[in-house]
């Protein structure tokens, strides 16, 4: 397989026009075409340059490179570090407590955005502590923020993360406003910039209703959609399922969408299928130690181990920056298997770092990895 090759003063190269490389990356999506044949397109070609930021200190991207565009979750996570979770009843005492900015989307946006590629965020933070947090975060991660809502009748969503001293991590969110105060038809400000995007990026921690808005109106577009299937429980809509272009669970996840085993790979095989049957033409499956996959309805499975760690602190967001790496390389028109092990090196780095956004690598440690594999 060929490796993903870096140099330090060049970022991988993107297209110019905004339109041009949507189709390219909605051919490498579409279900007739075989996936490992993703080319880029022939137009004329420029480095990614960085942001800037002006005196209002917004962030604007000085680029015409057709951005990843997140809408979801953003949260404050309260970290309590213990050897083990407290039975029925019981209290223990934590090593440490801090409070991080997190959630879902904001997790996949801050990674899109230290991975050097043009990324707006969509979400609603509350008038609080917490919302200033999740947006100093934000910016200060590159992340263009204007589509980010502050919101007065809600708090910040947050969640309570329970880290165990082998790296696990037991999870409860408080939704907040993540999943109230979402205006029932979305701004065309908001439409627009999902409209002209190169990939969206959604998760399952804001309302179906508003995934389900942003979904359509980027396939009415060309433009491809990964739904992460991290977040609330239950089956998901099929009005969602149907212009979803991968849908991306881990093990665990997929085990209950589908009501499933998934202990072995043929499992994960045969639940999948049952994906296909729902929709789900095509399926991205994180599988923590033992890697991820990608399979298309129709094509054998295009599988990845995972890139060992040198040691494991916390596995909070390895998901998220698994699904973020893999759509920035996607987007920038490499093959699934290259963007496969690239959103496994970075996966790697994540879980060597305590918290979800401070944990999420460079573009290039990502690459300095690579090469010395």
């Amino acid at each position: 397989m060929r490796g993903i090759t870096y140099s330090t003063s060049q970022n991988w190269i993107t297209n110019d026009n905004n339109r041009t490389q949507q189709q390219s990356t909605k051919k490498a999506l579409n279900t007739n075409t075989n996936y490992l044949n993703t080319t880029k397109s022939a137009t004329k070609t420029k480095q990614c340059p960085p942001f800037s930021i002006n005196s209002s200190k917004t962030l604007t991207p000085k680029t015409d490179n057709p951005p990843l565009v997140v809408v979801g979750s953003a949260n404050a996570d309260i970290y309590v570090e213990i050897d083990r979770l407290p039975k029925e009843g019981e209290t223990i005492s934590a090593k440490t407590g801090q409070t991080l900015a997190g959630g879902k989307g904001a997790n996949q946006a801050v990674c899109s955005g230290k991975l050097s590629y043009p990324t707006y965020f969509l979400g609603q933070v509350g008038e609080d502590a917490h919302g200033n947090l999740i947006t100093e975060a934000l910016r200060d991660s590159g992340v263009y923020i204007d589509h980010l809502n502050t919101v007065s009748s809600a708090p910040t969503g947050h969640a309570v993360v329970m880290l165990q001293a082998d790296g696990q991590n037991s999870i409860i969110i408080v939704g907040g406003a993540n999943m109230s105060c979402w205006p029932h038809t979305l701004s065309n400000q908001d439409l627009d910039i999902i409209k002209n995007a190169g990939i969206v990026l959604l998760q399952r921690e804001i309302p179906h209703s508003v995934n389900i808005q942003v979904a359509k109106a980027a396939r009415s577009a060309g433009v491809p959609v990964i739904l992460d299937t991290g977040g609330m429980e239950g089956p998901i809509p099929v009005e969602l399922l149907t212009h979803v272009d991968i849908l991306s669970p881990n093990e665990t996840e997929l085990a209950r969408l589908t009501g499933m085993p998934t202990e072995s790979f043929e499992q994960i095989s045969q639940a999948v299928a049952k994906c296909h049957e729902l929709g789900a033409k095509q399926v991205l499956v994180k599988l923590g130690t033992k890697g991820s996959a990608v399979f298309v309805e129709g094509e054998e499975p295009i599988e990845q181990p995972m890139i060992a760690a040198k040691k494991v602190l916390d596995t909070t967001g390895a998901g998220d920056t698994f699904t973020a790496a893999f759509s920035v390389a996607l987007v920038e028109g490499k093959s699934v298997r290259e963007c496969l092990r690239f959103a496994a090196a970075a996966a790697s780095l994540c879980v060597q770092v305590k918290g979800a956004i401070p944990s999420m690598p460079d573009r290039e440690a990502v690459f300095n990895l690579l090469q010395s594999l």
